[in-house]
C-alpha cells in the first residue's frame, strides 16, 4: 500500500470551487491528517469491527454536513485499515463476483445531479491481494468472477471518499448475489478472517430506501413518513438485541413494509456486516442515526 496520493484523484478534487461543501471536508481532512496522521491498524489492534452504512442518495452526501463530518470522524476513529471490501446494494450480481483490481473508472450510476460529480475520482491503489484472498476464502461450489474493468459504483465510492479522502486504500467491491439473509449471513462468515488480517468488510446501504413513496413535500421540508420512522425503530430494537432472526424476517415482520423496501436490496447488505462481526447475535454500535429527506441514515459497527 503506498501512502501517496494518486495524482488523477488529487487533481480532480483540486477542479472542486473552493465554497462547495466537499471541497472544505477536503481542507480540513487534509489539515487534521497534517497534524495528527491517520494511524494505521497493526495486529495488536486485533480485528476491525464490521460496518453497516447507508450511503445517502447518489452523490448528495458530498454537499450535506450531516454526512460530511459523522462519516469521516467514524473512519478516523478506527485505525486506518490496510484494505477495505465492500457490498453495496447498486452491484446485484450472481455468481458472486469481484470489482477489478484498480479500475481506471467510476460507476457513475445516478442522474440528476449536478455534472460535477461525474468528474470526481477515487483512485485507490491495486487490491489484487485483497481479491485472491477473498476468492479463497469461498466454498469450491461458489464460483467468483474477477472483473477486469469494473469500477466502484456511488454505493461504495462515494461514501469511502469521505471517509478516507486521500484515497490510500486499497478498495474491492464483493457484488450482493442473493436476497436471501442467510446465504449473506454465510457470505460474511466466510470473509471474518479478513478483519484479524486489518481488512475492514463494509456493508452499504440504506435503512430505509422507499424513494417512490417520498412526496415533494417530504423532500423540502425533510419530513419523516410513518413507514420509516417505524421501519428505524424495529430494526434498531433488533439490532440492540442481537435477534438476527428477527431481522431476517423483515419482509413480514418489520413494519413499514413494503414502503420503507419496495425493493430489498439496501437493507440486505446489512446481513453481510452481521455475518462477518465475530458474534452477529450481539449488540452492534450505531454510529449514525438520523433522517435524510425522510429516509433512516442509521448507520453501526458490529464488533
Amino acid at each position: 500500500m503506498t501512502a501517496s496520493r494518486p495524482t488523477a484523484t488529487a487533481e480532480a478534487d483540486a477542479r472542486i470551487p473552493a465554497a462547495h461543501p466537499f471541497a472544505a471536508h477536503l481542507r480540513r481532512a487534509a489539515e487534521l491528517q497534517a497534524a495528527e496522521p491517520h494511524r494505521p491498524w497493526t495486529p495488536a489492534d486485533g480485528p476491525l469491527p464490521s460496518l453497516y452504512l447507508s450511503h445517502g442518495g447518489g452523490p448528495m452526501p458530498f454537499q450535506s454536513p450531516e454526512w460530511l463530518a459523522p462519516l469521516h470522524e467514524w473512519a478516523r476513529a478506527l485505525p486506518r485499515p490496510k484494505a477495505i471490501l465492500v457490498v453495496s446494494a447498486h452491484w446485484e450480481s450472481a455468481p458472486l463476483s469481484l470489482s477489478a483490481d484498480r479500475p481506471e473508472d467510476l460507476v457513475y450510476d445516478f442522474s440528476g445531479f449536478d455534472p460535477l460529480y461525474h468528474g470526481f475520482r477515487y483512485d485507490t491503489p491495486d487490491a489484487g491481494d485483497l481479491a485472491l484472498q477473498v476468492a479463497g476464502l469461498m466454498p469450491d461450489t461458489e464460483q467468483v468472477h474477477r472483473h477486469a474493468r469494473r469500477g466502484l459504483d456511488h454505493g461504495a465510492w462515494v461514501p469511502l471518499k469521505i471517509m478516507y479522502p486521500e484515497a490510500d486504500v486499497p478498495v474491492l467491491q464483493l457484488s450482493l448475489p442473493t436476497e436471501d439473509p442467510d446465504r449473506l449471513l454465510d457470505i460474511g462468515a466466510r470473509l471474518r478472517p479478513l478483519r484479524e488480517q486489518g481488512v475492514l468488510v463494509v456493508g452499504s446501504g440504506h435503512m430505509t430506501h422507499g424513494l417512490p413513496y417520498l412526496t415533494r413535500e417530504m423532500f423540502q421540508e425533510n419530513t419523516v413518513p410513518g413507514w420509516s420512522a417505524d421501519f428505524d425503530a424495529w430494526a434498531a430494537d433488533a439490532l440492540a438485541r442481537g435477534d438476527v432472526a428477527e431481522l431476517a424476517r423483515f419482509r413480514t415482520s418489520a413494519p413499514g413494509m413494503p414502503y420503507a423496501h419496495p425493493t430489498v436490496e439496501h437493507f440486505t447488505p446489512l446481513f453481510v456486516t452481521l455475518g462477518a462481526s465475530t458474534d452477529p447475535t450481539a449488540p452492534v454500535t450505531t454510529t449514525l442515526d438520523g433522517y435524510g429527506v425522510g429516509l433512516s441514515r442509521r448507520s453501526f459497527q458490529a464488533a
